[in-house]
């Protein structure tokens, strides 16, 4: 299976979810690596934009693209699995625990996800402490140019 992330250039390698250890996310809290992916580069290119200001264009961002092992467990979760306040800005708590429960219970290697922005399309979460992780390859990583309409208001 192959996946798709935006990271900024000096992290284009860096597949540790040190970041969102670090800063905790929709799907883990602070203290808990996790790896964000997306199910095409489309995606992961709305889901850097609703992060970042209007106005502010992300500049030196690559695609990463990530191959899954075939093999690998992975657990999907449907928008009806989840709780209410799912997609909530802020992120819920909720989200939170349902992420660290994944990472700590390491049964899994991805967690498909809903996105919370664009609805229809999907998220994997991956666990850099599963077994399987050694298996999970960047097959390429190339400079990305994010269009400047998406950050832009126009006049």
């Amino acid at each position: 299976m192959i996946v798709y992330r935006l990271s900024r250039g000096k992290f284009k390698n860096d597949l540790s979810g040190r970041g969102a250890e670090l800063a905790g996310g929709r799907w883990n809290s602070k203290g808990v690596a996790i790896l964000y992916t997306s199910e095409s580069i489309a995606l992961c290119t709305v889901e850097i934009a609703v992060h970042m200001p209007l106005g502010i264009v992300p500049a030196d961002y690559h695609l990463i693209r990530i191959e899954l092992p075939d093999s690998a467990p992975i657990l999907e979760l449907s928008p009806d699995a989840l709780p209410a306040d799912w997609k909530s800005f802020p992120h819920a708590n909720s989200t939170q625990e349902i992420g660290d429960a994944f990472v700590l219970e390491g049964k899994y290697l991805a967690l498909k996800v809903p996105s919370a922005t664009v609805q229809g399309t999907s998220n994997y979460l991956i666990n850099p402490r599963h077994q399987a992780f050694r298996d999970v390859r960047i097959l390429q990583t190339t400079p990305f140019e994010f269009d400047k309409r998406l950050f832009v208001k126009e006049s």
